[in-house]
């Protein structure tokens, strides 16, 4: 990583160093605020339906995953972890207001709301806009508010002013991904848009009938048909309504030629049920079940729902990052961008050390590795780091294996006698 002094000389801000084609905005200082303005905030009515819960339940769990900046040996396989600022970003701290995971899950939300999300680098250590190789410092999520043919319009949020701004990045040093579920949720007819817009009819029809109305029907005992008779009954309607406003406890008198009836059953409609065939119908088409949503599925399902929905949110995500952020020379020296799950998080106690018993017999794992895995500080033992076969008894330092009284390279005392050979044949006279 550059030092202090480096970053201070050749250091990069997308507010500060990117002039064009955005203009120079004037720095303002207002007061705070009484919510985080950060925050990414849901919109088409997301943030007032089920769907919210599934959002923030796959965005938590794709989260929890660790994205790490690695070496990789001939094969592609991990080697180590390589200490860079864009490793920090992945890992520690993205930016001066979210951890490296809050980052991920911010991706996730923004992904799944908007359809597409750009990540862009808020400061790096040179001008990536005329430099291919720089290291990231901090970044921030973004909404694409145009599209160009080599370069973007995203609203980021500016740490240094509080408020959200709008700048030009070029196409090549931000990572845009899109949603892999992009026709599932965020096509205009959609199964996801089609239950939110019968979600917030819903709602609009529980409002009405949590109102305060009484819905009332007054049956007059004259008829209606005049002019002047519309007008008087206008009045007894008003003579009522002011009647149950100004009373203390809502109470009204009427004549007794007059019938009031009151209508509170809801006309019925089929609302409901088209909601619950729509929601069976997105939880099947994303794999996601009630289990998973309660936190009550077997090890079976969430393993069904981590290869199905979750690995492909992450490897959209490593894969643009691996192509943006990582030079064709970083690629071909080995480095890389990988996710990491912890294999032993839906494993029961029960069977944890069996599973750990066969990885150490079979030289898997060692047993310091073990332990590190399941939370243990590694034992001071050097045997514990060895990969060997714990059930087989091995010699101890210094003690020696038996003698064999007859080598495979040495002959029997009959043999060197020229008694007979191993094949039990006796030898040919004068031979």
């Amino acid at each position: 990583m550059p030092t202090f002094a480096e970053r201070l000389q050749h250091g990069w801000n997308a507010f500060i160093n990117n002039k064009d084609p955005t203009p120079v905005i004037p720095t303002i200082s207002y007061g705070g605020y009484s919510y985080r303005p950060d925050r990414p905030r849901l919109t088409r009515g997301n943030e007032r339906s089920i769907v919210n819960a599934i959002y923030n339940r796959i965005a938590t769990d794709v989260a929890e995953i660790g994205i790490q900046h690695v070496r990789t040996d001939e094969n592609g396989l991990f080697m180590e972890v390589v200490h860079s600022g864009l490793n920090n970003v992945l890992t520690l701290e993205a930016n001066l207001d979210q951890t490296g995971r809050a980052f991920i899950m911010d991706i996730v939300m923004s992904m799944f709301d908007e359809g597409v999300v750009a990540a862009v680098p808020i400061d790096t250590s040179i001008d990536p806009i005329n430099n291919n190789a720089f290291d990231i410092l901090t970044m921030r999520t973004g909404k694409i508010k145009q599209w160009y043919p080599e370069a973007i319009r995203v609203e980021l949020y500016n740490e240094k002013t509080g408020k959200k701004q709008e700048v030009v990045v070029p196409k090549r040093m931000c990572a845009i991904m899109e949603n892999p579920f992009y026709s599932i949720m965020n096509e205009p007819n959609s199964t996801l848009q089609r239950l939110i817009r019968k979600l917030n009819l819903l709602d609009a029809i529980d409002e009405q009938s949590g109102a305060g109305k009484l819905d009332l029907i007054i049956q007059l005992p004259y008829t209606i048909r005049s002019e002047a008779r519309r007008l008087q009954a206008d009045a007894r309607r008003k003579d009522i309504e002011n009647q149950l406003n100004n009373s203390k406890y809502g109470i009204a008198y009427a004549d007794g030629t007059e019938k009031i009836v009151q209508l509170n059953r809801p006309v019925d409609n089929n609302l409901m049920n088209q909601i619950k065939y729509l929601t069976e119908t997105l939880m099947g088409q994303l794999g996601i079940t009630n289990e998973i949503l309660n936190m009550t599925a077997s090890e079976q399902v969430m393993a069904n729902y981590y290869a199905r929905i979750v690995e492909p949110i992450l490897a959209t995500i490593v894969n643009e990052m691996k192509r943006k952020f990582l030079t064709k020379t970083a690629r071909t020296q080995g480095q890389s961008i990988m996710f990491f799950r912890e294999p032993f998080k839906l494993v029961p106690a029960t069977n944890l050390a069996n599973i750990a018993d066969r990885l150490t017999s079979n030289e898997i794992l060692s047993p310091n590795e073990i332990r590190r895995l399941i939370g243990y500080k590694p034992s001071t033992d050097p045997r514990s780091d060895e990969l060997r076969n714990r059930n087989i008894s091995q010699p101890m330092q210094g003690e020696m294996l038996p003698e064999d009284p007859y080598p495979e390279d040495d002959l029997s005392p009959e043999e060197a006698q020229g008694g007979y050979y191993d094949e039990g044949t006796y030898p040919e006279d004068g031979g």
